[in-house]
């Protein structure tokens, strides 16, 4: 049995909850500025949940919860409005963030960088301009100068396939742009966006270990498939891990990201894109693999039909499956090919929530997606599987990127009109099962 400390908690995103988008000396980022006309209802983050004013209330829903740890993400432009300008204003806001945090006994973990790109960065071209690693190492030193004395955890990037294949390639998330039928462009810029993406963690991770002020906890937040074995066979199970690792969706193969980072080299299936020079800065060490998972790969159909889909299979109101040995899978294949502790930094699903005529808010479903998800992690803690934590995205009700304000994650409820937060019957749940998991 896995005896070390665990973090249960909870996660959000800064673009996603913040609003105050011009609050304080804010730049604009690429979600600010670009969104127009690619977002469900012309929704955007300008207010979002207004956490930015109202983190005191929040935090104190995440005690009552008995939350261990949450996880946020700090805005950059709001940080670094221009080139070269640090914003205090901005800086402090995180500073009240991350002290109000500790008096609540809930442990600070930081995302670096969670999609809302400057637009004076994206202008250089964001993340095709080969400048942009410096430019990150820059912000990143400004973040440990204000917060490493109090943020021991940290995550350099949020989710590298999908800003960087869905904003530059698909052009369904900001900057919104597209080479689908452009295959040399696409090639190219699938190339040069990694690459940027891979350098800029890495020099993030060794300005984190120089200027640092106290020891750290650095890791990574990734999202890619994990295909699951449908029986535990030995066969089957090795059938699975190959084809988690494969070149079959290969932006979103761990291999393309994780390789890099963790083993210092490409993919064997993979071109080798990045020279032995590249690879020394990308391969730092690091203290554990975060990652994001909602359902495994084995029913996705973004790239056409499956014949795996089970007709009417449980769904979540995105249309994700709802696969619950995901997350067991995930931490067994990861350990197994990484050899770094694993924290699980988003699990969740988006439900049909409404505050119902007895002023509360009812979902049963999220309770049971829950039930199904946490016995895949208790059942990887149960056999040894080094699990520091698990965060539910996310703790509030939040913007949803292209998805706008329809699909609600959250555990507490927002009426965007007025803010007003409702805890959901399965934050109670929540709040019940950390008591008795601790």
């Amino acid at each position: 049995m896995n005896q070390q400390p665990f973090f249960w908690g909870a996660a959000s995103a800064a673009y996603q909850v913040e609003g105050a988008y011009r609050d304080d000396g804010k730049g604009l980022g690429i979600w600010d500025a670009l969104s127009e006309g690619h977002v469900v209802h012309g929704d955007n983050g300008n207010v979002a949940c207004d956490h930015y004013h109202r983190y005191k209330e929040d935090v104190a829903i995440m005690k009552e919860l008995g939350l261990k740890a949450y996880r946020f993400s700090i805005s950059w432009p709001r940080v670094m409005p221009e080139e070269g300008k640090i914003n205090e204003a901005g800086l402090e806001f995180y500073k009240n963030l991350v002290a109000e945090l500790k008096a609540a006994e809930i442990e600070p973990m930081c995302t670096i960088y969670h999609w809302n790109l400057p637009m004076w960065l994206h202008e250089k071209g964001g993340w095709r301009w080969d400048g942009i690693s410096d430019a990150f190492a820059e912000y990143t030193k400004v973040l440990a100068d204000a917060l490493s004395g109090d943020i021991r955890y940290w995550m350099t990037i949020n989710e590298p396939a999908c800003f960087g294949a869905l904003g530059y390639l698909v052009g369904v998330h900001a900057p919104f742009e597209s080479c689908m039928g452009e295959p040399e462009k696409l090639k190219e810029t699938e190339e040069t966006v990694s690459r940027n993406i891979l350098l800029a963690h890495g020099k993030a991770v060794q300005t984190l270990r120089k200027y640092g002020k106290q020891p750290l906890k650095i890791g990574v937040a990734l999202n890619a498939n994990l295909i699951e074995p449908f029986t535990e066979e030995p066969d089957e199970i090795e059938r699975a891990r190959a084809a988690t690792f494969s070149d079959a969706d290969q932006l979103f193969s761990y291999s393309w990201w994780a390789d890099p980072m963790f083993l210092g080299k490409v993919p064997e299936w993979r071109n080798q894109y990045l020279s032995d020079e590249e690879l020394a800065i990308i391969h730092q060490p690091l203290d554990f693999l975060g990652f994001n998972s909602y359902s495994d790969g084995n029913y996705d159909e973004h790239m056409g039909p499956n014949p795996n889909v089970i007709p009417g299979m449980p769904r979540t109101a995105m249309g994700w499956p709802i696969t619950p040995n995901v997350l067991y899978w995930s931490v067994r294949f990861l350990y197994d090919r990484y050899q770094v502790p694993i924290l699980v930094t988003e699990n969740g699903m988006a439900n049909l929530d409404f505050v119902m005529s007895d002023g509360k808010v009812h979902d049963p479903q999220r309770i049971e997606f829950l039930k199904g998800y946490l016995a895949g992690v208790e059942r990887a803690r149960e056999e040894g599987y080094p699990l520091l934590g698990y965060l539910y995205w996310s703790i509030l009700d939040n913007f949803e990127w292209a998805e706008g304000y329809d699909k609600r994650f959250g555990l507490v409820h927002v009426d965007y009109p007025t803010g007003t937060r409702t805890l959901k019957d399965s934050a109670y749940w929540y709040k019940e099962y950390i008591a008795n998991h601790e």
